[in-house]
């Protein structure tokens, strides 16, 4: 008789055909995420973008983002991203821990491209709402990488803010109904970021106003594409969100 030991079936569920979406609006379950497209600002340039699950392991995933653009040097293309299924819906009040952990890398590059690679995510007043609507209260971003001397919403107005292990430059705008908060890093690329997001939501209380009875309604994870063509392979990334 053929048994199916605990690991080989962990194994089976792991595996996952790698699967390409290309549509501009174009999304795809994966686990406990969603990878999308998202080419909100494609009509602003010409170019194209496709984006590939690569795999994914309970909560944990690796996927692609393959892209050129080029026009409009200063506008913001599309944000391929993924999105936590489980990571939400929870007041700052009440989280002990969310960990993270990114592995990131440029497969290629063309010289002189502007993107930034970057965590988006959505606090607002309800614990759930859709990031970008009438529910968002902030949009806090933490850009690991910010090439082409590209600019977050706003100004400047912190400079080497030391959270998590690393400096950042905080910046801080209005956008549309929601404030946008965005943490660049000032120590170049981090591409293996292993962090707690507290720390960052902690800061946000402490010293920015933010109010703790502030819900977390999405964390996504991808990259903004200003000009140039890449690929954007992320080997592995995972997030939390513990009370």
């Amino acid at each position: 008789m053929f048994l199916l030991t605990a690991s080989f079936i962990s194994s089976l569920a792991a595996a996952v055909t790698a699967q390409t979406i290309t549509g501009a609006f174009d999304c795809l379950p994966a686990g406990t995420f969603t990878l999308c497209q998202n080419l909100w600002g494609r009509t602003a340039g010409v170019g194209s973008q496709n984006s590939t699950l690569i795999s994914t392991s309970g909560n944990s995933i690796s996927w692609s983002t393959n892209w050129t653009w080029v026009d409009a040097p200063n506008n913001v293309k599309s944000y391929a991203n993924v999105e936590s299924s489980s990571a939400k819906g929870v007041q700052l009040s009440a989280i002990t821990t969310a960990p993270t952990t990114w592995t990131w890398t440029y497969e290629t590059e063309s010289s002189g491209i502007r993107a930034d690679v970057s965590y988006d995510i959505w606090f607002g007043s309800a614990s759930s709402g859709d990031p970008a609507s009438a529910a968002s209260s902030y949009e806090i971003m933490i850009w690991l990488s910010g090439l082409g001397g590209i600019q977050p919403v706003g100004s400047q107005i912190t400079t080497g803010t030391q959270v998590a292990g690393h400096a950042w430059n905080l910046w801080k705008g209005p956008n549309a109904n929601w404030e946008v908060l965005s943490f660049v890093s000032t120590d170049g690329n981090i591409q293996d970021f292993d962090a707690d997001l507290n720390d960052f939501f902690q800061y946000l209380i402490d010293e920015q106003g933010v109010s703790s009875s502030q819900f977390v309604q999405a964390i996504q994870t991808g990259t903004e594409p200003f000009t140039g063509a890449a690929n954007l392979v992320t080997s592995e990334y995972s997030v939390a969100i513990n009370q």
